[in-house]
C-alpha cells in the first residue's frame, strides 16, 4: 500500500479513536497506529502537533474553554442559563429513557433529546477555534440529535445507542466545519479574481486616462467578458476604474 495512503488511514483511525474518548487519546495508541510506517521521532512529533491543533489531546485533556472567542463565551452563558431549566436525571433514568426511545416511543425520544442537550455543548466545545461559531456548532448538533433519536432501533443496548448518537453529533459538527472551510476557499478565490480584474482595469484606465468598459478590458487582457461581468456583480459595481451597466 502507498505510504501516503497508509499515513492518511492511520491518522483517520487516530481521530476516530480520540472522538470516542472526548477528543483525547494516549501516546501509546497513536504510536500503535503509526507503527507500520517506521516514522522517526521528529515525524511523530509533527503528528502530535497536528493532533493538538485539531483539539485532540495526547495524554492530556484539552482546555476547550480556552478555545472560545468572546462571542462564543457570551452565547454560551446565555444558552447554559436556558439549559438550567431542564431537570437532571440519574444514569439509570437516562438508560430507561434511551431504551424506550429505541423502542420507538415518541415521548421518550423527545425526553432523550432534552436530556442530551447539555452534552451537545460539550461536543461543540471540542470543535471550537476551527472557524465556526459555537452557536452554529450547537445548532448543527441539535439537528443531528433530533434526527438521531429516531434511528436507534437497530442497536442492541442503551450504551451502544448513546455512543452512536454521540458519533452522529460529532460527525455533523465536523461536516459543518468542512463546509465552512470549503466556502472560505471559494470566497478567497472570488476575491482574488475580483482584485486581479480591478488591477487590470486600473492599468488600462490610467493608460487611457478614463474608465474602461468590459469589452475594452476583455480585448486588452484576454479575460473573458463574462468573467469581468461576474467580478462587477461580486463587487456590487465597486471596481473603481471599470464602467458598469446602469
Amino acid at each position: 500500500m502507498d505510504k501516503e495512503l497508509q499515513f492518511a488511514k492511520a491518522l483517520q483511525k487516530v481521530k476516530e479513536l480520540a472522538k470516542l474518548s472526548g477528543n483525547k487519546i494516549s501516546k501509546a495508541e497513536v504510536d500503535e497506529q503509526f507503527a507500520n510506517l517506521q516514522m522517526d521521532e521528529e515525524q511523530m512529533q509533527m503528528v502530535y502537533e497536528y493532533l493538538e491543533k485539531a483539539n485532540i489531546g495526547v495524554d492530556k485533556e484539552i482546555d476547550t474553554d480556552a478555545l472560545l472567542t468572546g462571542e462564543d463565551t457570551n452565547y454560551l452563558q446565555f444558552y447554559l442559563e436556558e439549559l438550567k431549566e431542564i431537570p437532571t436525571v440519574t444514569e439509570g433514568e437516562k438508560e430507561a429513557v434511551t431504551l424506550s426511545a429505541m423502542a420507538g416511543e415518541e415521548a421518550a425520544q423527545a425526553k432523550l433529546i432534552e436530556i442530551l442537550l447539555p452534552e451537545i455543548v460539550d461536543f461543540a466545545k471540542l470543535y471550537a477555534g476551527q472557524g465556526v461559531l459555537l452557536e452554529d456548532l450547537i445548532g448543527e448538533g441539535n439537528v443531528a440529535l433530533t434526527l438521531g433519536v429516531t434511528m436507534l432501533g437497530c442497536f442492541e443496548n442503551a450504551k451502544e445507542a448513546l455512543g452512536a448518537l454521540g458519533k452522529m453529533i460529532m460527525d455533523a459538527m465536523e461536516e459543518l466545519i468542512v463546509s465552512y472551510v470549503a466556502e472560505d476557499d471559494v470566497d478567497q478565490k472570488i476575491a482574488e479574481r475580483v482584485n486581479n480584474i480591478a488591477d487590470k482595469a486600473k492599468e488600462l484606465a490610467e493608460a487611457l486616462g478614463r474608465k474602461v468598459t468590459k469589452d475594452e478590458l476583455a480585448e486588452e487582457t484576454e479575460i473573458d467578458v463574462e468573467d469581468i461581468a461576474e467580478a462587477i456583480r461580486f463587487s456590487a459595481g465597486q471596481i473603481e476604474y471599470l464602467e458598469t451597466d446602469n
